[in-house]
């Protein structure tokens, strides 16, 4: 009994961890991806192929009294009469996951052996068998999946029932002595009996444990060898009990135990699997998976294998993605004011206009003169136009200079009689001194030309908004005296009101 609740306690264990490894597969994939729908088990988003058929035709063998082998001779030799014998195996297998798999397995075959010494007799015995099995993979749970990814190792356990009709014979006549039930009701009774096809047999608890190599062929067959030893819960699978006369029927059938151990029978046998299941792959040489080809089988391929590790990119990645979307260069003359007068190249339809000329949005120089006048006249649109004029200033000075002074009260003219227009001053500076000097300074300069419309009878100076940059925005190269002039500048942009809030760039704005 000690021997019964050893195996059905591993058997037990390992269908127990086969469940419970595929339910933490599930959990833990599952609490690792947040939000996301990909789970790491078969039912996730890449659907895998779980079952599959195994035939398996094997030798067998006896391990019992009536052996002439012993179980622990490596080279034994057969006794009288013993002859080969075979067993067919069918089993029907899940995979639960990609370590542990379950199965039913059923065979049906022969055995035979004698002794000489001791018995003087010999027997054969036909049986059927079922039993439940668990497997592990213990190839990938050693190697992982990478390494060997043709071959798969199972070792498998599990616990089922025999049926036996065991016939024994006289060595030296031949005659049969016992068998395993008759008519007259004699059974070698352990747990039953079963009757079909005009016979009777007996039935036991049988308890496999073993190991099998496999080698996937295709992605539907593989080959493999199989050896299994079933430990059966009986000493009368030969019908001959050790340590008692065996010619007293009282000794061989019913309960009574000898000196014996309980009989075992394996197999060694060359397993052929059929995958089951829809459009069937396995990984190609280069070990890449590839779930958009079809259906991986789970006793070859580990979920996880199918998900996509996340990419990466390196330095030289992320330059060649930022290089591929980088936008077309700006053309230079959007940013360029040649002639300096407030408009730029691009827009710019009449270049090289003189200095303090007063331009048009599309930089065409202007009287400003005859536009008041004719605004005098009413024969001027209503309309506000965008005009444009630069100021220029001395070194670190903020002085109006008296040319510039004329430029400012024509505008202070036009203002007050075109009320739907505003203005905007724009200082800057060159770059001889700190930045942040040249800030400053640019705001003394946008201040005093405020200052002087508003002394010299602006009417509304609210219209007038001010911005400074200091050397930010040059509109030359600080290189010549005439280029550091030009950029010594306030400019003046006439504006309808609702552009004073202009998109401009960023910088230092201020309404006064």
């Amino acid at each position: 009994m000690k021997k019964i609740s050893i195996f059905a306690s591993l058997t037990l264990l390992l269908l127990t961890q086969a469940v419970g490894y595929a339910q933490t597969d599930t959990t833990t994939t599952s609490s690792t991806s947040g939000t996301s729908t990909r789970n790491r088990s078969y039912e996730g988003d890449y659907k895998m192929n779980t079952w599959s058929v195994t035939v398996t035709p094997a030798l067998t063998r006896f391990f019992g009294d009536l052996d002439n082998y012993g179980f622990y001779k490596a080279f034994p030799e057969k006794g009288p009469r013993s002859k080969i014998t075979g067993a067919v195996g069918v089993s029907i297998n899940k995979q639960v996951s990609h370590l542990f798999g379950a199965s039913a397995e059923f065979n049906i075959g022969s055995l035979r052996g004698s002794k000489q010494a001791l018995y003087n007799a010999w027997f054969r015995s036909n049986f059927l068998q079922g039993t439940l099995n668990a497997n592990v993979n213990m190839k990938s749970l050693l190697f992982g999946t990478r390494k060997l990814k043709r071959w798969k190792w199972d070792i498998q356990a599990g616990a089922g029932l025999m049926w036996f009709d065991t016939r024994v014979y006289d060595l030296t006549t031949d005659e049969m002595i016992r068998y395993s039930n008759d008519r007259r009701d004699y059974s070698s009774v352990t747990q039953g009996k079963w009757e079909a096809d005009g016979s009777v047999y007996t039935r036991e608890f049988v308890f496999p444990v073993g190991t099998s190599l496999h080698y996937e062929l295709t992605p539907r067959l593989d080959l493999g060898i199989d050896a299994t030893l079933y430990n059966v819960n009986t000493e009368k699978l030969d019908m001959t009990v050790g340590g008692v006369d065996n010619t007293n029927p009282a000794n061989v059938y019913g309960w009574r135990r000898g000196d014996s151990g309980l009989d075992k029978w394996a197999r060694l046998g060359l397993s052929i699997t059929y995958k089951i299941g829809k459009s069937a792959v396995k990984v190609g040489k280069d070990g890449v998976y590839d779930p958009a080809k079809g259906r991986y089988h789970l006793r070859w391929a580990d979920p996880k294998d199918l998900i996509k590790e996340p990419y990466n990119p390196t330095m030289n990645d992320a330059d060649s993605i930022a290089k591929a979307n980088m936008p077309k260069p700006v053309d230079p003359r959007l940013y360029t004011d040649s002639d300096n007068d407030g408009v730029a190249d691009l827009f710019d339809k009449e270049a090289n206009t003189p200095a303090g000329s007063v331009v048009s949005g599309a930089g065409v120089a202007m009287n400003l003169d005859s536009i008041i006048s004719s605004i005098l006249r009413g024969k001027f649109a209503p309309e506000c136009e965008a005009l444009f004029s630069n100021i220029e200033f001395d070194t670190d000075k903020a002085t109006i200079r008296p040319a510039s002074q004329d430029i400012l009260r024509k505008v202070i003219e036009l203002l007050n009689v075109k009320t739907n227009c505003g203005l905007i001053l724009v200082g800057h500076a060159d770059h001889r001194a700190s930045y942040g000097y040249n800030l400053q300074l640019s705001k003394r300069r946008v201040d005093a030309a405020k200052r002087f419309l508003t002394r010299a009878g602006l009417t509304d100076p609210s219209r007038v908004t001010i911005e400074y940059y200091g050397e930010y925005r040059p509109i030359a190269p600080n290189t010549t005296g005439d280029n550091l002039q030009r950029n010594r500048r306030v400019e003046l942009k006439i504006v309808p009101m609702n552009m004073l809030r202009s998109p401009y760039q960023s910088g230092q704005r201020f309404d006064r």
